[in-house]
């Protein structure tokens, strides 16, 4: 469910203030030079094999850690499994083949760590901010030496908001359902005259890769990587589609907040919800983590590029503890810095992307957040002569 990054407003700023236009054009044009030089080129196809499936049973480490969990958090055992996505049913030439970055399923272990059973939450956030006095990455206005030649009067302070149409739009133009909202940051997520009073139990969102960092590490923790989130989502199942079986409504039950409806124009709210709604609604995985389809997208500390499995692939062993590659690079916008994305959002359907399929990926520029986008933490083990 891919947004446009601070950096690509250009595109946007049509649907909320024209005196926004050039921000994206002068960041762009001044980082383009440098970046082609340190990127090798790739196109989405090079390196990216055919759908497959191909899961080996997960197995898990039998050790459990010392002393007391801590606070809302549950513990992963980690061990060896088989990650990436299986096919999608329906796949279509929109969004569902954003699924062929997952592949190939690979074998991968993780050591045990301990999660946080929800994504961190405005009240949690709230605290950090009174603690710290940290300003949110939407919440400062953009520097001059970061959009050079830029006008003083386009550089504003906001954030990226999904804003639907009124009427049906083709799927291929993303543009069509998200804006550039000066005022949008995580205490008015939808923009100035929105609010989060009363709902200290939502995730916060609107959150740049380095305020989840900040917070991580005030709070003691860090961001997961990729496979660990995986490893986490999967709890303890064995290549099944979702964090929770084979069927997406089991029983004819809703088990994640998700798109009903017709995408983008209208959401039906048949799970109950429209829009982002408080943790911890819907049940919970083996684990005892909550949200791990649906509601809000979730960061992970790995830089994304498409082919990054096929490169585990290559080096022919089982992948130990991988912390992603060493940079970067999307071919869809080769001069964007992206990390890794998992879990999906309200957003998603399988009319454009069913990316609550575990397995699946997300890729989010680091310095954009948006209304469907939030996080979790992870915490390692301590020695056992430290706890």
């Amino acid at each position: 469910m891919k947004p446009a990054t601070r950096q690509n407003r250009l595109k946007i700023v049509g649907c909320v203030v024209m005196l926004l236009a050039g921000l994206g054009f002068w960041k762009f044009a001044s980082r383009q030079a440098v970046q082609a030089t340190q990127l090798p080129q790739m196109t989405m196809a090079e390196n990216l094999p055919a759908a497959t499936s191909g899961f080996a049973p997960t197995v898990e480490n039998k050790n459990t850690p010392a002393g007391s969990a801590p606070a809302a958090m549950a513990w992963i055992p980690g061990g060896e499994f088989s990650m990436g996505a299986q096919d999608p049913p329906g796949m279509d030439k929109v969004g569902m083949q954003a699924t062929l970055d997952s592949r190939p399923i690979h074998r991968v272990y993780v050591d045990g760590f301990w999660m946080d059973k929800t994504d961190v939450t405005n009240g949690e956030f709230a605290k950090f901010v009174k603690a710290t006095g940290y300003i949110t990455v939407a919440e400062r206005k953009p520097r001059a030496e970061d959009f050079p030649g830029a006008p003083p009067e386009n550089l504003v302070a906001g954030s990226v908001v999904f804003s639907p149409p009124d009427h049906e739009v083709p799927l291929n133009d993303h543009y069509q359902w998200w804006a550039y909202v000066p005022g949008a940051n995580w205490r008015h997520p939808l923009g100035p005259a929105s609010s989060i009073q009363g709902k200290a139990d939502y995730p916060v969102v609107q959150i740049a890769y380095q305020d989840a960092a900040a917070y991580a590490k005030w709070a003691g923790k860090r961001l997961p990587t990729e496979a660990e989130w995986e490893f986490a989502a999967r709890g303890g199942l064995t290549g099944q589609p979702f964090v929770w079986g084979d069927e997406f409504r089991p029983k004819g039950q809703w088990m994640a907040n998700t798109f009903q409806g017709h995408f983008p124009d209208k959401d039906t709210g048949e799970d109950h919800y429209v829009g982002v709604t408080a943790v911890g609604r819907f049940p919970a995985n083996g684990y005892g983590l909550y949200d791990m389809a649906g509601n809000v997208w979730q960061w992970t500390s790995d830089w994304y590029r498409p082919n990054y499995y096929q490169q585990l692939v290559n080096a022919g062993s089982v992948a130990r503890n991988p912390k992603g590659p060493a940079s970067p690079y999307d071919p869809s916008e080769p001069n964007e810095r992206k990390k890794t994305q998992r879990g999906g959002s309200f957003l998603c359907t399988d009319q454009y992307c069913s990316r609550y399929m575990v397995g699946t990926r997300g890729k989010g520029e680091v310095s954009t957040g948006t209304n469907h986008l939030g996080f979790r933490c992870a915490k390692d083990v301590l020695p056992a002569a430290a706890q």
